[in-house]
């Protein structure tokens, strides 16, 4: 199946675009998606924090089932001043 999966902030300037379509199985969980995308991406490996995810606009474990979602995102962590 296919996701849309989308890129926040300075995750954006990391992989030079918004969004991306990927394939996917519903056997695979967030976590395999983004290890994936590291391999894509390779300065997504090298960030120095794990971004929030959303599935389908609602915040997700990293543990989240893809099977059934249609968009995944990805932000970078948020820190107020």
């Amino acid at each position: 199946m296919k996701i849309e999966v989308r890129y926040f902030a300075s995750l954006v300037e990391q992989v030079g675009a918004a969004s991306e379509v990927v394939e996917v199985s519903a056997q695979e969980d967030v976590k395999a998606l983004w290890s994936r995308l590291q391999r894509k991406h390779p300065a997504l490996a090298r960030l120095g924090f794990r971004p929030l995810v959303a599935c389908d606009l609602e915040y997700a474990d990293w543990s989240r089932s893809l099977a059934g979602v249609r968009e995944v995102a990805f932000l970078p962590p948020v820190s107020g001043g």
